[in-house]
């Protein structure tokens, strides 16, 4: 809704970051928990509550949503319990801003809301030539997104008012070019450095384990050693795809649609013709208006009386620039590209004709019907694959909505096996191999699907090896599996892992190396600064980094200015130790006046996004909201 809230700048995030949210994260993973727990309430905002199920759907939502928009997305990346947290607390926000606008009494009128819809370019296109809308599709758009037509304005309302809460703060954050300029200039301070670096790889072969060392080691940190869960699952999939490869079409039956949809698939006559206007808005004054008319009908009569005059009347007369130059000519145009009493009239000429004087909102016309274009009728079989196709899709999406409750019955009443209901509706029981809980590259299709994932891995569906419930993966898809065999995760012997725990073992210690070493030349450089050996200078900064990690980065930049030079260590953990001469603060390069015009425009969007979170952060304090659900604790990728 408040995209200011959750933009991204690319250069100056960090300027008032302390200020700022995180972006909401669009990834998610399905999350479903034990069925007891659906009714949990998981977050309140003044009297409202948010429950688990609610919470489930909407994320749910998300999930269907990002696969659809990106369907290659690699399934981990719908794995992360932030990206699900982070799904709550829009939900959180969303209500806030609703309660808010209630409270402030921001009431979107009906008008405002009629207007706002006829403007969309979504609810635009569902309108006719004629300008009505049509219901069924408008009906199928509300469907889509899970509402009806009543629901849908009922949130878009909602949107409206709530975009009142913050429009006013927005529009009255400014920010001038010297506040940007100061705020730049300590964001985006230059420093000359030099950096030494420690490698764990140039400490490896001094160190030397002995067995009674891996195995302290192999104990100390048995988790890393144990095998990985794994399960043999057979599954059953119900999709509307499978189905339509099995349907037989009668050649009638391809035929008769054929027939049935000739007109569609023909599609619009086309009409060439000439005008001839004379402007007069329908709110001129009157005289205006008759002078207009008195002239058009005197150039009728003269184009009536001698027609072939037409073209040169228009090139002297006629106030569309556009065509005038032209003779009047318009080129082909279908229904719905001119307006109404134009088109009406075009459409009722017989080729060669000429109209009577033709009013609309641009003035009076004068139209000369100049060619016909009928539209071409593909043949039956130019038509077929796709024929065949429309109505494969038509019948398959019948016969799995007629299918769908026999499939979810069925593998929930005869739980412990699926080849009954795979006999009975032609579906073939599949199986795999070493599926894990976590989905993994080398597993593809159904079983990559983290709520398959989920329930497959449940301790229902360890212990008792039942069906899972027939579950919807969007697109007329229903999968049910279950457990063949099942591998717990154990931890493997220490004769088998033994190379792996030497080569973890020496990495660790070599790490333990790198680091003392590089502390020890701290100190002493510190102390002698003219033993210290450093490569060569280089100068960075936020903006510009020369390929340098982060954490050195914030590091050298954290540097007190009045004791350079001075020097700094900084721990990689397994990439090592550096240890960074920082040597002086380098003036920034003036900005082109071009270059400041955008830096103040994106610290203006920063401004904006650091005081609508802060009026957020305010309003969660008013209206008392309570996120009940845990924080998670974010993950060593999410954490660098």
């Amino acid at each position: 809704m408040f995209d200011a809230i959750r933009n991204k700048s690319r250069i100056l995030m960090g300027v008032l970051v302390v200020l700022i949210i995180p972006s909401f994260v669009l990834f998610g993973v399905d999350g479903y928990n034990n069925r007891a727990e659906r009714g949990a309430v998981v977050a309140k905002i003044a009297d409202f509550e948010i429950t688990q199920q609610q919470w489930d759907a909407r994320h749910q939502q998300e999930v269907d949503r990002i696969r659809a928009s990106m369907p290659n997305l690699d399934p981990k990346m719908l794995g992360s319990d932030e990206a699900r947290y982070a799904s709550l607390e829009r939900m959180v926000d969303e209500r806030l801003v609703a309660v808010a606008s209630e409270k402030q009494l921001l009431v979107t009128s009906d008008q405002r809301l009629a207007n706002y819809l006829k403007q969309d370019p979504s609810i635009a296109s569902l309108r006719g030539p004629d300008g009505k809308l049509d219901m069924d599709r408008y009906r199928q758009l509300a469907a889509s997104q899970g509402m009806t037509p009543e629901m849908l304005e009922a949130q878009v309302r909602r949107d409206l008012s709530g975009k009142q809460v913050m429009s006013a703060l927005q529009a009255s954050a400014m920010a001038s070019q010297l506040q940007s300029d100061l705020a730049l200039q300590a964001f985006l301070q230059r420093r000359e450095i030099q950096i030494q670096r420690f490698s764990p790889a140039d400490f490896v072969s001094k160190v030397q384990p002995q067995d009674a060392e891996l195995e302290q080691f192999y104990q100390s940190r048995s988790e890393r050693f144990r095998s990985t869960e794994s399960a043999d699952v057979e599954f059953l999939v119900l999709d509307a795809a499978t189905l339509a490869k099995n349907i037989h079409l009668p050649e009638q039956d391809i035929k008769s649609y054929y027939e049935q949809n000739i007109q569609r698939l023909s599609g619009q006559e086309q009409r060439r013709a000439s005008h001839i206007l004379i402007n007069a808005p329908k709110d001129a004054p009157a005289a205006e208006r008759d002078k207009a008319r008195n002239k058009v009908e005197g150039l009728l009569a003269s184009v009536r009386k001698e027609p072939k005059s037409f073209a040169d009347l228009a090139r002297k007369n006629s106030d569309d620039p556009g065509s005038a130059r032209n003779g009047g000519d318009l080129e082909f145009f279908a229904k719905g590209a001119m307006v109404k009493a134009f088109e009406d009239a075009a459409f009722a000429l017989k080729k060669g004709e000429i109209s009577a004087v033709v009013e609309s909102e641009f003035g009076f016309h004068i139209i000369q019907l100049t060619d016909i274009k009928a539209p071409m009728t593909p043949s039956l079989e130019v038509m077929r694959p796709q024929l065949e196709a429309d109505l494969r899709q038509q019948q398959s999406k019948r016969q799995f909505a007629e299918l769908a409750e026999t499939f979810s019955n069925s593998v929930y009443e005869q739980a412990d096996t699926l080849t009954p209901i795979a006999e009975k509706l032609r579906l073939q029981v599949q199986q795999v191999k070493g599926v894990s809980r976590i989905p993994s590259a080398s597993i593809q299709g159904v079983l990559a699907n983290p709520k398959i994932l989920e329930a497959l891995f449940s301790e229902e569906s360890i212990s008792k090896r039942r069906n899972t419930a027939a579950i919807e993966l969007g697109n007329n898809t229903l999968v049910s599996a279950r457990l063949i065999s099942y591998k717990p995760s154990a931890l493997r012997p220490f004769a088998d892992v033994k190379d792996q725990v030497r080569t973890e073992f020496v990495l660790e210690q070599a790490m333990v190396l790198a680091k003392a070493e590089g502390q020890a030349r701290l100190a002493e450089w510190q102390k002698q600064p003219d033993l210290a050996r450093v490569g060569p200078a280089l100068i960075v900064s936020r903006d510009q980094t020369q390929g340098q990690a982060q954490k050195l980065v914030d590091a050298v930049l954290r540097t007190d200015p009045s004791s350079m030079p001075s020097l700094v260590g900084v721990d990689f953990g397994a990439m090592g130790y550096a240890l960074v001469r920082v040597n002086k603060v380098v003036p920034r390069e003036l900005s082109s006046p071009q270059q400041k015009a955008q830096t103040l425009n994106q610290f203006q969007r920063l401004l904006v996004g650091a005081e609508s979170a802060a009026y957020m952060a305010h309003l969660r304090a008013q209206f008392k909201v309570q996120i009940l659900a845990p924080k998670p604790k974010p993950t060593a990728l999410a954490a660098s």
